[in-house]
């Protein structure tokens, strides 16, 4: 496949929709087990510390994992690493389905995390082939086929684990598998490996000097901030709710499935007309402020009634918010460094979530309201940072930097 193939502008740009579908399914398995596994860790005899090291394991798996698949398929092409991903799933997920003991449990989800690449390199993919105008526009699409997978996995999830904890694991990998068919025959490549020149390597020296230009540090320091708030809300939300407005289970089950819903239009059917006409920058400004609003009223409201239209206003944010600072962190990277730059966004993400959990419980415990003051104040703190971010070229503009420190890296040795 040529470069001209897949221009973004190009009239035989490839479709997005097995890429989409791609997501989908993998985080469909990925929601199926998460809910059920503290349960099943506590079948061990796990204690708090255990299930949360096992929570852990993933994104600390993760944040080792992104970067390298992301910073490889600049240089192999997209397509194999989204197999590769989607192959390590499956095992990972088989092997979670068969552990017998608390470790080789850790063992599985840590393989998970490793593999769990799919997300950055469909983001890369996407990047590929659309002009960056359009960008935000089908990140978001991106951002509603992740939401469909939290929203219908752990529906399936519940109703497999009737049958046991291992048949919803297996259920997961056999979807994983699946997935890895499909994908062989539909998912196409995007990436010419032949096309990479010789200064795409994601080096720490170039990733060092990435973090010394002011847009790329400022929306990569946004992004963790505002994933680390939002993960704040996630762990403590069912411990508010219960002390606050008396919900169980169930209840709090139907208000995590609307928080997916919200984010699945917003992402799926607002985010591309309101990018045209308000940019990237500003709706990501937008999304960011009503998030830090929202988790500045929430542990405050006196009604569950109430609590629910703040957290709708919670989900409409951030489904404003991820795709905006998504596209924006793409059109800063050159073409030879999508998937290593937006690698580096998902390791960071998944910090901000292996450490997110671990502080919103402490802060939880000394008062219920705390995670959720402090996580406005991160909001904010990552709205000022997205406004200073000055807007990128059509073409990017991170490629001639990280040039620059190929250059200078070379001449220093």
């Amino acid at each position: 496949m040529s470069e001209q193939d897949v221009s973004p502008t190009g009239p035989s740009r490839p479709s997005l929709l097995p890429v989409y579908v791609t997501v989908f399914l993998d985080l469909l398995g990925f929601g199926i087990i998460i809910p059920l596994l503290p349960f099943y860790a506590e079948h061990f005899g796990a204690t708090g510390l255990w299930i949360g090291a096992i929570v852990a394991a993933y994104s600390a798996a993760q944040f080792i994992g992104a970067r390298i698949l992301g910073r490889v398929s600049d240089r192999v092409g997209r397509r194999p690493i989204l197999l590769g991903s989607l192959a390590g799933s499956a095992v990972s997920l088989l092997v979670t389905g068969l552990a017998a003991s608390l470790p080789v449990l850790l063992v599985g989800r840590a393989l998970a995390g490793l593999f769990g690449g799919s997300i950055a390199t469909a983001q890369a993919v996407i990047a590929d082939v659309t002009a960056p105008r359009d960008r935000a526009k089908y990140m978001g699409f991106l951002g509603a086929s992740i939401g469909m997978g939290f929203v219908f996995g752990p529906a399936v999830g519940a109703g497999l684990s009737r049958f046991g904890f291992g048949t919803a694991a297996f259920a997961a990998s056999g979807l994983a598998a699946a997935n890895l068919v499909l994908a062989f025959f539909r998912l196409p490549e995007t990436r010419n490996p032949a096309a990479v020149g010789p200064h795409s390597r994601l080096t720490w020296t170039h990733f060092r000097s990435a973090l010394d230009h002011p847009s790329v540090g400022r929306l990569l320091a946004a992004l963790f901030f505002s994933v680390l708030a939002f993960v704040a809300m996630e762990t403590t939300f069912a411990l508010l709710g219960e002390r606050r407005f008396g919900l169980g289970p169930e209840e709090l089950g139907l208000v995590f499935t609307y928080i997916g819903v919200v984010i699945v239009v917003v992402q799926g059917g607002l985010v591309g007309r309101l990018t045209l006409r308000f940019g990237e920058r500003s709706l990501g400004v937008a999304g960011v402020l009503t998030m830090a609003a929202a988790l500045a009223l929430l542990p405050f409201v006196p009604s569950a009634l109430g609590a629910l239209a703040v957290v709708g206003a919670l989900a409409l944010g951030q489904g404003l918010a991820s795709p905006a600072q998504t596209a924006l962190l793409s059109r800063e990277a050159g073409a030879d460094e999508q998937g290593g730059i937006l690698g580096v966004g998902q390791a960071l993400s998944a910090a901000a979530r292996g450490i997110g959990p671990l502080a919103a419980g402490w802060l939880f415990d000394r008062a219920l309201y705390l995670p959720y003051v402090a996580g406005a104040l991160l909001m904010l703190l990552a709205a000022w940072l997205l406004h200073g971010v000055s807007l990128p070229a059509e073409g990017g503009n991170l490629r001639p930097l990280l040039t620059h420190a190929h250059s200078s890296h070379r001449g220093g040795s």
